[in-house]
């Protein structure tokens, strides 16, 4: 895992640029901490920061290959699955290999397949290689964007990166945001409508996408999709693929030349992922899997049952450790570090995020790497299967809306009045909603229940999904730390895509089918469990600080976050503890504390980045 940044351009030489190429990479240490590299040709210059994860002394980056008929040149983020596979069909076909690393297989892919290597891979990847055959520049993204990439083009140059802050440190590109990223920020956010960025110009190379740039300008094209057809196995036939794509993907992911754990929560997807994980280590003669989880000082004291948090971890966490004879490690967060790490999450993601929902996973990683480089998580599992509340609820199948962010006129409000009367972002929400439904294919032959599903499942897939993945993969590099996502193999994602909501929905529980399958390998009271989503803090003192951190903030009437928002009700929202947001700012845990929080994030945000707002 690592970060890369680049640019190139085909009207001008790009060789005397190397102060940029540096300064972009080194805004991007915390992603590769350990090793850095660079290669500057002509027309192009590459810079790459490395987290050796693979092949110590093979996967050095950018990785060069030199052929008699063209040198190709890559810098890679990611991990690549089936390399075990792909480099038997090189080898069949002339390639010799120096190393394992999938860097390497990776690029020798594409010298063999061209644009077509898209097609080939699973894995979680962003890449950029230099072509110098072609004389043009192949830039590719994963089937869920996993990894991310961004890109800008500014005066015949396209410039891209891993992260945002290092695209800023090419010179003359700014930090603007207009309506759109007024919309996107605040009526869609902390999602983001896919391909584009909070920032006026600067775009994200879509999930399932490749994109060309060369002397004629740049080409996207997207190389998949999850396309609609038929379900025709039985329903032991569904349970007996579901079982072995699982067990496959975690196995294909377990690979790693560092110390590899897995986070486990005692809740049913993360205790799939450690049964296999487990079992893996034990057959392959390797120590006892090291497993890690995250909880909050008092806790367990101050835990309120609700309908989307029903029970603590702990005591499942225990059961699966005994269960599975795991070396098991506690990580307990205290609540000023939730809130004093609220800035460096928002760094991370170089936006306001989900607030402590962010900070905490950036904490439990910054501890977690202490011992660990990789870890696999039960993330993306929800979406897949549908498992969350709005897949059941009526109110949320029939808001006409993103059912995680239905609080569209509390949104509208706390956007200052001068800018609310210019921006209308339940008309943009709307317009992006419909937009995104159009892509999604219902077949004839779905049940009225199945077809209802594809729709909430789609929307799910490709935006609250990618929110989390967002969150995983920048709180996670952040600390030099390797986070992967089983459930999100892309075939697996295929297959149950087609699945009857009949069948995924099993018994009528939420993951169903995947409770089902579970029962002949976990315990009955994991896979009975009901849903409970990624703990947070419910300390009261939580609630206090960053209650006090954004009073000290608005008793500055001259605070950046005045010219934005609504100033009066961020003061009824303090005055309530946040009740006066009546209902979540986004998802299921977003609630008062997290929405003081997120305000404070606004406003280090606007300190620290200074974005110019035109209107």
């Amino acid at each position: 895992m690592c970060g890369f940044v680049g640019f190139s351009n085909f009207k001008k030489k790009v060789t005397s640029d190397k102060s940029v190429i540096e300064k972009m990479n080194q805004s991007l240490s915390k992603r590769g901490p350990d090793e850095d590299g660079y290669y500057i040709n002509e027309h192009v210059s590459l810079g790459h920061k490395r987290l050796i994860v693979i092949d110590p002394k093979g996967g050095k980056q950018p990785m060069v290959e030199k052929y008699s008929y063209g040198e190709f040149v890559i810098c890679y983020n990611g991990q690549i699955y089936n390399t075990k596979e792909l480099r038997k069909e090189l080898e069949e076909n002339g390639f010799t290999f120096e190393g394992h690393c999938d860097t390497e297989i990776l690029l020798k892919s594409y010298i063999h397949y061209g644009n077509d290597v898209v097609h080939h891979l699973n894995g979680i990847f962003s890449f950029a290689i230099w072509n110098n055959k072609k004389q043009e520049l192949f830039l590719a993204r994963d089937h869920f964007g996993v990894k991310p990439l961004f890109y800008t083009i500014k005066n015949n140059t396209i410039v891209f990166s891993s992260e945002l802050k290092a695209i800023f440190k090419y010179p003359g590109i700014t930090k603007e945001m207009d309506e759109q990223g007024i919309c996107e920020m605040f009526g869609i956010g902390p999602a983001h409508t896919p391909g584009t960025t909070i920032f006026k110009n600067i775009f994200e190379i879509k999930p399932a996408h490749f994109a060309i740039f060369n002397s004629s300008g740049l080409h996207l094209e997207r190389y998949w999709k999850l396309t609609s057809k038929k379900h025709t196995d039985s329903f032991a036939q569904t349970c007996e693929k579901l079982k072995f794509l699982l067990e496959d993907s975690i196995t294909r992911q377990l690979v790693s030349d560092v110390p590899l754990c897995t986070f486990l929560s005692g809740g049913l997807d993360s205790s799939i992922i450690t049964k296999f994980a487990a079992d893996y280590c034990k057959k392959q003669g390797l120590p006892p899997l090291d497993t890690y989880s995250i909880d909050y000082v008092d806790n367990d004291k101050n835990f309120v049952k609700s309908d989307f948090q029903p029970n603590s971890d702990n005591y499942y966490i225990d059961l699966m450790n005994k269960n599975l004879h795991t070396n098991h490690h506690k990580i307990v967060i205290d609540t000023p570090e939730l809130a004093s790490y609220l800035e460096d999450a928002m760094i991370a993601r170089d936006m306001p995020g989900m607030a402590d929902i962010d900070s905490s996973l950036l904490l439990f990683c910054k501890n977690v790497k202490d011992e660990m480089t990789v870890s696999l998580t039960g993330e993306c599992a929800d979406e897949i299967f549908g498992g969350y509340p709005w897949f059941f609820r009526v109110d949320s199948l029939t808001s006409n809306t993103f059912p995680w962010s239905i609080a569209l006129s509390e949104r509208q409000d706390l956007l200052n009045p001068s800018i609310g009367k210019k921006v209308n972002l339940k008309e943009y929400v709307d317009f992006r909603y419909q937009e995104s439904l159009a892509e999604m294919e219902i077949l004839e032959s779905d049940s009225k229940e199945t077809a209802e599903k594809r729709k909430i499942s789609h929307l799910t897939l490709n935006w609250f999904m990618q929110t989390l993945l967002d969150r995983s993969d920048r709180m996670a590099m952040y600390n030099g730390f390797e986070i992967r996502v089983p459930f999100c193999d892309y075939r697996l994602a295929e297959y149950v895509w087609n699945i009857p909501w009949e069948i995924k929905a099993f018994g009528g529980r939420e993951k169903g089918l995947l409770r089902y399958v579970a029962r002949d390998f976990l315990p009955a009271e994991i896979v009975d469990r009901k849903k409970s989503p990624y703990p947070k803090t419910h300390n009261p003192t939580y609630l206090a600080k960053v209650k006090g951190m954004l009073t000290d903030i608005m008793k500055d009437k001259n605070a950046p976050i005045n010219n934005l928002l609504n100033r009066d009700f961020i003061l009824d929202i303090l005055n309530t503890d946040g009740k006066a947001f009546s209902r979540p700012w986004f998802g299921q845990l977003m609630t008062g504390p997290q929405l003081m929080a997120y305000l404070c994030q606004v406003n280090m945000w606007l300190e620290k980045y200074q974005p110019k707002i035109e209107l």
